[in-house]
């Protein structure tokens, strides 16, 4: 199973698009998958689900299962301040550890309106997924500028992202 995680909790976001669009390539390669979109995490999730409170949250815990259900991730991350999103970091953080996403295998799909396409989040991510012990398809795809090449409707208009996206999802259901 391919888990696909939108990893923003902002509504209509960018991330949810891209995700859907690597289902869609994952439904051609003929592989097992869902999507686990963060814009579905509870709003009081740093204080109501982490730390003391880690594993009495249903909302939360629901989330959790659909990562560790999966043998492989796509983390979808959106470039913020020069980072990932904190609500990606908190969901990580709020997974059961060492467990969580420890000996899964990972692709990362980064997006920015700039030109970097998300260079620094990326990079950023796979610092902690390596420390998690989640091993990282070295083919990470980044696409800069992604306000001028997705529609509202999720249509990517930008044919070599396109391939990217395909190749490495290829990729990721051969390693």
């Amino acid at each position: 199973m391919i888990t696909i995680i939108a990893g923003t909790n902002r509504p209509d976001s960018r991330a949810r698009r891209i995700a859907n669009l690597y289902a869609g390539i994952l439904h051609e390669l003929q592989a097992t998958h869902q999507i686990l979109d963060l814009a579905e995490l509870p709003a009081d999730v740093s204080v109501s689900a982490l730390y003391d409170n880690t594993g009495r949250h249903d909302g939360f815990n629901r989330l959790a299962d659909l990562a560790a259900e999966a043998d492989k991730l796509v983390l979808v991350v959106p470039e913020y301040n020069c980072s990932y999103p904190g609500v990606l970091k908190t969901f990580i953080d709020g997974l059961p550890y060492p467990g969580g996403i420890r000996g899964k295998k990972a692709a990362l799909v980064g997006l920015g309106t700039g030109a970097q396409g998300g260079l620094l989040a990326l990079s950023h991510l796979t610092d902690v997924l390596m420390y998690l012990g989640t091993a990282v398809l070295p083919a990470r795809v980044r696409l800069p500028f992604i306000d001028q090449h997705l529609t509202a409707e999720g249509d990517l208009t930008h044919a070599f992202y396109q391939q990217l996206l395909r190749e490495q999802a290829a990729q990721l259901v051969a390693f």
